[in-house]
């Protein structure tokens, strides 16, 4: 690949950019909103002239309800030798371009499984990709040549390319993304009208549950109305476990023994069935999920902490597999979660605290 147009350059259109033009690909950006073109443009994502001539690929990172309609216009007017879509839904569009009646030998539909709760092309970045899931939805008509072209995308993304039949993605992103998105915004709706000495008190569990509610509202409307079926689907599953769990707490309310035995058995089925689920998602690179052991280190909150931390865990040949922060409420200080193999962890404990570093259990 040596030439590439983005049709849209907001945060996935932008990132992809980005790493095309860091790989030598000579990329020309459009949108409909000239100006944020020429943003991207500023901050290295190529140009935002347009092409003297077809270029070797057109990537459409437009909204999911306008995909087809880009699509079909950048296809009758010849744009490119391939053309592919970054939406987050993939049934939809292919359908309304076979009823447009194009020829989808030159297309095929895909779908970066990256993204953040910022967007915009001054929120990419050209790693954006790297080490995620990037799902191509090929279909028999898709040309060989096309294939590769998107193949060769997602290599210079550094992303992993994943083969999924569009309906099937459709269904497995409603479970993964856009189901989890709503319940996070539920969940973060009840903070709203709190008081303000309960929100105090919010620690990092209502933080990992509610981060991705800070998204922008207008770009998940836009992917919840492309796939609105498999998320209602899901949400009506949810709502059932909901309602025998709530049918549950209210039995651990009573004064029957019996209703109390049966409301706490409702409720650790509810939890043991959450655990299962748990350990089916992928650990680090992908794989499967392993347990790690958590050191607790108490610092400053100063420059340089967590730069002394890693440099002393480094000194003492432990790999620190993850990491997290719970800043403690109405203190300059906070807490340090450090992941690493179980064998690993007495030995960093006792260099820590060699290194004055004060520890916690």
């Amino acid at each position: 690949m040596r030439t590439a147009l983005v049709v849209g350059t907001g945060l996935i259109g932008t990132s992809a950019a980005l790493a095309l033009a860091q790989r030598g690909v000579t990329v020309h950006l459009a949108d409909h909103d000239p100006q944020q073109a020429r943003t991207a443009a500023a901050l290295g994502a190529g140009t935002d002239e347009a092409p003297e001539g077809p270029v070797d690929l057109a990537i459409v990172a437009a909204p999911p309800a306008h995909v087809a309609g880009v699509l079909a216009d950048a296809m009758r007017r010849g744009v490119a030798r391939g053309y592919l879509d970054v939406a987050s839904v993939k049934g939809g569009p292919r359908r309304e371009l076979e009823a447009l009646g194009l020829d989808l030998a030159a297309y095929i539909g895909t779908h970066p499984m990256s993204g953040r709760e910022k967007s915009g092309p001054l929120a990419a970045t050209g790693d954006l990709f790297e080490g995620r899931p990037w799902v191509l939805t090929p279909t028999r008509d898709t040309d060989t040549e096309v294939l590769n072209l998107a193949l060769e995308l997602v290599s210079h993304c550094r992303a992993v390319p994943v083969v999924m039949d569009a309906d099937a993605h459709d269904r497995a992103v409603a479970l993964v993304s856009h189901m989890p998105h709503l319940v996070s915004s539920m969940v973060a709706a009840r903070l709203e009208h709190a008081e303000e000495t309960a929100v105090r008190l919010c620690g990092q569990g209502i933080r990992d549950v509610t981060r991705i509610a800070a998204s922008d509202p207008g770009m998940w409307i836009d992917i919840l109305s492309a796939n609105p079926g498999p998320v209602a689907d899901l949400l009506s599953d949810v709502a059932a476990d909901l309602d025998d769990t709530v049918r549950a707490l209210r039995a651990l309310q009573s004064s029957d023994d019996d209703k109390r035995r049966a409301g706490s058995t409702g409720v650790e089925a509810m939890l043991r069935r959450g655990n299962a689920g748990q350990v089916r998602v992928p650990g680090k690179h992908g794989s499967a999920p392993r347990a790690y052991e958590t050191v607790v280190v108490l610092i400053d909150d100063q420059p340089g902490q967590l730069a002394r931390i890693f440099a002393d865990a480094g000194q003492a040949g432990v790999n620190i597999e993850d990491v997290r922060i719970e800043h403690a409420t109405g203190q300059q200080a906070g807490l340090v979660q450090l992941m690493v193999e179980p064998r690993a962890a007495a030995g960093l404990r006792e260099a820590l605290r060699e290194r004055g570093w004060a520890l916690r259990q």
